[in-house]
């Protein structure tokens, strides 16, 4: 399956030649990275145990970027799908998107009825606890 070509008329590459390429990238600063970490830490005064870890660090993880880009990447080039159609990119607004405005009068509300309202001592208690509060105020006066 061909990729979708570019602006600049280059097919996209395909996810595990990028993969190989960032691995052998990380590789090859192996030969850049330890020498550096190698004079910071004869610089600082530290054991050269800066430098190790950094080669084996730089050095497995290029191997082990690019065995995963062999692994599990795919090998296809990449390909690119639109979301928007083209016949959109120029075309006017549309002026009627929003639905039409709705209203409601007053009028078609129901107001509460007057005096059906409860106050909270005529409520039934929620729970044992506030019987037998009540009845302890009791005994006390």
């Amino acid at each position: 399956m061909p990729g979708r070509t570019l602006e600049g008329g280059k097919v996209g590459q395909s996810p595990r030649k990028k993969g190989l390429k960032q691995g052998l990238f990380i590789f090859l600063l192996t030969f850049l990275a330890v020498p550096i970490a190698a004079m910071f830490s004869q610089a600082v005064g530290l054991r050269p145990v800066l430098a190790g870890i950094t080669a084996v660090l730089f050095f497995m993880g290029g191997i082990l970027r690019m065995v995963y880009a062999l692994m599990f990447e795919e090998a296809g080039p990449s390909v690119f799908v639109d979301t928007a159609s083209p016949a959109y990119l120029h075309q006017a607004p549309a002026h009627g998107a929003l639905p039409p405005q709705s209203t409601y009068p007053v009028d078609h509300f129901n107001q509460p009825a007057a005096g059906n309202w409860r106050d909270t001592n005529d409520l039934t208690p929620s729970s044992v606890t506030e019987g037998t509060t009540r009845l302890l105020e009791k005994d006390r006066d």
